[in-house]
């Protein structure tokens, strides 16, 4: 893996917001995309992949936590033994694609399509023109925010998601109604086409590659459908219901499997990802499966003992305060934390004591403290 500085690349500082990441991000992958380069498309190649590599960490809220704090080793596990790799590791193809859309316009390069998206695999390089050829879905990422209340008992949610739907014109085909797929007349079916070109010594070479106009398939759409363009599928609005299990932690995330954009050409659905967060609640420390509450009493119960009323996730209860308890001491409340998601029972509640010191007290407390330090028989003693 080499080492790279992934705020460098995207020419941003280390405070850039979210947009501006997106911003940077647009304007280079327009620039190094290497249909946009033609005469330097190794080099670009490689660039586009920096930049993307880049996107990639810096838009994902957990993995640029981890490289402002560790720096580009703590991305270890983050990505394969071999490093980032396009076809595995980018989440954000969406993205991608309306960005080329907005730079090739509907139709892309030479006929093609904007989810001629980089593999890293077979071909070595970008994903030729695909014509008819199905293409999975993108996965969308939903970061979902939950009280300690709602972590505790599980909860049903709703969230609403814009995602790419089956064009209900075509089918999702998208070919004009009735016109379906015709043999490709560059390649003439074959998927490959031949060129000649002269070599360094002056021979002819002659190379053979993936057709351009069909991406390999050797068939291309004779009439795109009007409403999708010939991508097969549109943008639409929808409500899904997730269920979330009682005990889940931050940084869990529930798959929601077929649930994301339809792919091209009647591809195959992506997943939606639902990435929990945990709002900080204003009484309770989370570990693990246990919470923690920290709360006062007086001096006077310190000292002669009593009950108090604390709160827990399943409403109050009274804790037994014992005759001489001092500042830090830790209570359990058995069986009042949260559930483990992943076997039976609870957690524990840990209620630390604090013994309440009074900044201003009346001329009559004053006199009673004096004399109380006076008359007492225990004193502090120093070792």
């Amino acid at each position: 893996m080499v080492k790279m500085d992934y705020y460098k690349i995207l020419g941003i500082s280390k405070s850039a917001s979210d947009d501006e990441i997106k911003k940077a991000y647009r304007n280079l992958a327009k620039k190094y995309h290497p249909d946009a380069n033609q005469d330097n498309k190794e080099q670009a190649t490689e660039k586009f992949k920096e930049v993307c590599e880049a996107y990639e960490v810096l838009m994902d809220k957990n993995k640029r936590a981890t490289y402002d704090r560790f720096g580009y080793d703590g991305l270890k596990g983050s990505f394969g033994s071999g490093g980032f790799n396009m076809n595995r590791d980018f989440t954000h193809f969406e993205d991608l694609s309306d960005i080329l859309e907005g730079l090739f316009g509907g139709g892309g390069f030479g006929g093609g399509n904007i989810f001629d998206l980089f593999t890293g695999g077979a071909r070595g390089g970008f994903r030729q023109r695909e014509g008819s050829r199905a293409i999975k879905g993108g996965d969308i990422r939903v970061n979902m925010r939950l009280s300690l209340e709602e972590i505790a008992k599980g909860v049903t949610k709703k969230i609403k998601v814009k995602r790419y739907e089956k064009c209900d014109s075509c089918g999702g085909s998208g070919a004009k109604t009735g016109s379906g797929l015709v043999t490709c007349p560059e390649c003439k079916g074959s998927g490959q086409v031949a060129r000649t070109s002269r070599g360094l010594l002056g021979g002819m070479v002659q190379t053979i590659s993936t057709c351009n106009r069909c991406g390999g398939t050797g068939k291309i759409v004779k009439d795109p459908c009007r409403k999708c363009s010939g991508t097969g599928r549109i943008k639409k609005t929808s409500i899904i219901s997730v269920r979330i299990p009682a005990g889940i932690s931050e940084g869990n995330y529930i798959p929601l499997r077929d649930e994301g954009h339809a792919g091209p050409n009647n591809g195959p659905k992506g997943n939606i990802n639902v990435v929990i967060e945990e709002k900080k609640h204003p009484k309770f420390e989370r570990h693990g499966s246990d919470i923690v509450l920290r709360t006062f009493i007086s001096y006077t119960v310190a000292v002669l003992g009593g009950k108090i009323e604390v709160p827990t996730l399943n409403g109050k209860v009274f804790l037994a305060i014992p005759r001489g308890t001092e500042s830090g001491k830790l209570f359990r409340l058995k069986g009042q934390g949260l559930p483990h998601i992943n076997f039976g029972g609870k957690g524990d509640e840990y209620v630390e004591i604090k013994v309440w010191t009074p900044k201003r007290i009346s001329a009559e407390e004053k006199e009673l403290l004096k004399r109380l330090e006076k008359i007492a028989a225990d004193k502090p003693r120093n070792t």
